[in-house]
C-alpha cells in the first residue's frame, strides 16, 4: 500500500535539489472491467496500478513528471530529471502554488468509499453483467441481439502533499454497470442503452432494472421516421440535459476565459439563462459521484453558486487560471498524475424545477423530445450549437414516433435565456447532470 512518507521523502529531496516550492499527487487504483455478450464472457481486465506525479518550481519556473516506479533510486531520479525541466521552462508570473493559509485545515469523510467493494469477487461482477443482459435479451422478442453488457469497479487512494505543508488523503470507490441491448423489426434496427453508477453498490439500479429498462428505451425507438426542417420547441431528457450541461461547464472553465475561447469572458453579473435556472457546483455533497474532501492543489472544495436565478455569479478555477484573470481560485482542480492542475467541476447541477416531465410534454403542441445527441458541433467562442439527435416526436402533448437521422441547432445564449420549463426529476446519475428541459424554440433540421 501507498503511504505518506513517499510522498514526504520526495518534498524533502526537492527541497535538497533546490526546488522554490513542490506538489505531489500519489494515486493507487485497483479496476476491474468485466463485459458480456450474449450471456458469454467476453472481456475481463484487473489492474492495479500507482502512479506518482511531482511537480516542481524554481521561483517562476515549472515543470512536471510522473512514474510508477517508487523505488528510492527512482524517484531521486524522478527528482533530478523535474528540476533539470523545470529549470528549462520560460518564466511564468502565474505559476505557483496557492497560499498555505488557503490550504484545506480538515479531510472531512464524505461517504466515498464502499468497503463492500472489496469482497465484490470478479464472478460478482460478471454475473452482474449477464444478469442485466439477460433480463434485456428476454424481456421481448424483438430484443434479437445485443452490443453487451459491462461491470466496472474502482477502488482507489489519493494522497496529496506540498511545500505549503499541507497533506491530505482520501479513498473511493465507484460501480458502474450498462446494457446496450439491439432490437430488430420489419423497418430495421435500432440501439439503446442503460446505466447505473454510483459510489456504493447498494446505491446502484439493480442489474434487472437496469436490463428491463435498457431493453424498454430500445423497443420504443422501433419505427424511426425522419421529419421535415422546421422551427420548434426541443424537450431535452435529464441525460441529454446533462449533456448541455457539459458543454456550458466547459466555457466556465479558467483556461478557456484567459485564452479567449469562451462566450462568457467577461459575463459575470449578467443575466445569461432564464430566472428559473440556477446552477451550482458543490464537491462537498457526502456520497457523490464528484464530491472530493480538496482538490487537486490541496484547496478544500466547496459549493460554487455557478448561476443563481439566471445571473452568471462563478467561474471554475484553478490557482493558475485565477491569477491569469485576477481571481481567487475555487477549489476546482482536478489533476492526474502526469498532468498540471486543471479545472474540472465536482457535482455540477442545474436545481431540480417544479414541473413534472410528462407536464412538460404536454406544454408542446409540436415539437421534439430529445433522447440522445451525436457527435460535438458547439463553438465555445460564439455559443453556435449543432447537434445529431434522436427521439420523439410531440403531437399535441403527446410523443407519437420516434425520429432519427436529424440535427438540432441553435446557440448556447440564446438556448440558456430560452429556457422555459425546468422538470423536478433531477437524479444524480454522473457527476454532472439536470433535470428534464424545455428550450422556447431551437432549428430542428430533417429532410
Amino acid at each position: 500500500m501507498i503511504s505518506r512518507q513517499i510522498v514526504e521523502e520526495v518534498l524533502q529531496e526537492a527541497k535538497r535539489k533546490g526546488a522554490t516550492a513542490a506538489d505531489l499527487v500519489l494515486i493507487e487504483n485497483e479496476l476491474v472491467t468485466a463485459q458480456v455478450r450474449l450471456r458469454e464472457t467476453e472481456t475481463l481486465r484487473s489492474a492495479k496500478e500507482v502512479r506518482l506525479g511531482l511537480r516542481l518550481f524554481f521561483d517562476k519556473r515549472s515543470a512536471t513528471s510522473s512514474t510508477s516506479d517508487l523505488s528510492k533510486e527512482s524517484l531521486a531520479r524522478l527528482v533530478e530529471d523535474t528540476a533539470v525541466l523545470a529549470k528549462a521552462i520560460a518564466h511564468d508570473e502565474c505559476s505557483g502554488l496557492p497560499p498555505a493559509e488557503e490550504c484545506a485545515k480538515s479531510i472531512p469523510d464524505l461517504d466515498l468509499y464502499d468497503p463492500d467493494g472489496e469482497a465484490l469477487t470478479v464472478k460478482d461482477q460478471i454475473d452482474r453483467a449477464r444478469t442485466a443482459e439477460d433480463a434485456a435479451l428476454s424481456y421481448d422478442s424483438r430484443i434479437t441481439n445485443s452490443e453487451g453488457a459491462e461491470f466496472a469497479s474502482n477502488l482507489y487512494r489519493i494522497i496529496y502533499g506540498s511545500s505549503q505543508g499541507f497533506l491530505g488523503e482520501y479513498r473511493g470507490s465507484t460501480f458502474s454497470l450498462a446494457v446496450t441491448p439491439i432490437a430488430s423489426s420489419e423497418d430495421g434496427m435500432q440501439r439503446d442503452h442503460w446505466y447505473s453508477r454510483a459510489r456504493h453498490l447498494g446505491a446502484m439500479e439493480s442489474p434487472e432494472a437496469i436490463g428491463k429498462r435498457a431493453a424498454e428505451r430500445t423497443l420504443r425507438r422501433l419505427g424511426a421516421r425522419k421529419i421535415k426542417t422546421q422551427e420548434v420547441p426541443v424537450i431535452f431528457d435529464p441525460d441529454t440535459a446533462a449533456n448541455l450541461m457539459r458543454i456550458f461547464c466547459s466555457a466556465l472553465f479558467g483556461p478557456a476565459l484567459y485564452r479567449g475561447a469562451s462566450f462568457l469572458i467577461d459575463r459575470l453579473g449578467d443575466r445569461i439563462a432564464a430566472e428559473s435556472i440556477s446552477i451550482y457546483d458543490d464537491g462537498t455533497l457526502p456520497g457523490h459521484l464528484g464530491s472530493k474532501p480538496f482538490d487537486g492543489e490541496g484547496l478544500p472544495t466547496r459549493r460554487n453558486a455557478i448561476v443563481e436565478n439566471g445571473v452568471l455569479r462563478s467561474y471554475l478555477l484553478d490557482s493558475y487560471s485565477a491569477r491569469k484573470l485576477g481571481m481567487k481560485p475555487t477549489g476546482s482542480a482536478a489533476r492526474g498524475a502526469g498532468d498540471s492542475p486543471t479545472p474540472w467541476p465536482t457535482n455540477f447541477y442545474l436545481q431540480s424545477g417544479s414541473h413534472e416531465p410528462a407536464e412538460i410534454i404536454r406544454s408542446v403542441d409540436a415539437g421534439l423530445y430529445v433522447t440522445e445527441l451525436i457527435g460535438f458541433g458547439v463553438n465555445l467562442v460564439t455559443g453556435d450549437y449543432s447537434q445529431g439527435a434522436v427521439g420523439f416526436w410531440i403531437e399535441k402533448g403527446e410523443l407519437t414516433y420516434p425520429v432519427e437521422e436529424i440535427t438540432i441547432a441553435g446557440n448556447l445564449k440564446e438556448m440558456l435565456l430560452g429556457i422555459e420549463m425546468v422538470g423536478n426529476d433531477l437524479i444524480f446519475r454522473s457527476s454532472v447532470v439536470a433535470p428534464t428541459l424545455k428550450i422556447r424554440r431551437m432549428t430542428v433540421a430533417g429532410h
